[in-house]
């Protein structure tokens, strides 16, 4: 049997009192019932501006910076292009953002916020206050659970894991 960087088993067998394979006891676990506790949080804080929570984080990386090209989102937002795509359509049929083709370079396409788009951040700056009001945690306790997860999220990635698309809820 070889042993490659690739494989799946671990490295050393780390002795873990107890079950190992308790459920509750598993990081992935935590995440996901995390993640779908969290998301329901957010969706009626942004029903009221029209937007999934999908649609938010789009909405979140061009507030940040537009126009963007869509390989810029893709990798700013972890995605693929089949699960993006549909997205920036449903906003463009809102009126949220244009795509357009690049003029330095035809093959990219750009997506840029509309005056619609950019006046719908004034609506979104009351998200994150009515999130910690929903959750009951401080400003503080977010930003720390943030940067654990986000080193969480580099850890894997530097494991050569990439982020499989979740299934989009934008259809919705």
């Amino acid at each position: 049997m070889s042993t490659t960087s690739d494989s799946a088993a671990p490295a050393a067998t780390l002795a873990i009192p107890g079950d190992p394979l308790a459920l509750e006891r598993q990081v992935c676990f935590a995440l996901s019932i995390a993640a779908r506790s969290v998301l329901s949080v957010y969706r009626p804080i942004l029903e009221p501006m029209g937007l999934t929570h999908p649609q938010y984080l789009v909405m979140l990386a061009l507030w940040g910076r537009s126009p963007l090209a869509v390989k810029e989102l893709i990798e700013m937002l972890q995605l693929d292009g089949p699960t993006l795509s549909p997205m920036l359509k449903r906003l463009e049929a809102a009126g949220l953002v244009a795509r357009s083709r690049d003029p330095q370079d035809e093959r990219q396409l750009r997506v840029d916020l509309t005056d619609k788009g950019r006046a719908l951040r004034e609506q979104a700056l009351q998200v994150p206050p009515a999130v910690m009001a929903k959750l009951g945690t401080s400003l503080g306790e977010l930003e720390e659970l943030r940067e654990g997860l986000t080193a969480l999220n580099e850890a894997a990635r530097r494991a050569g894991v990439k982020p499989s698309p979740s299934p989009s809820q934008d259809s919705v």
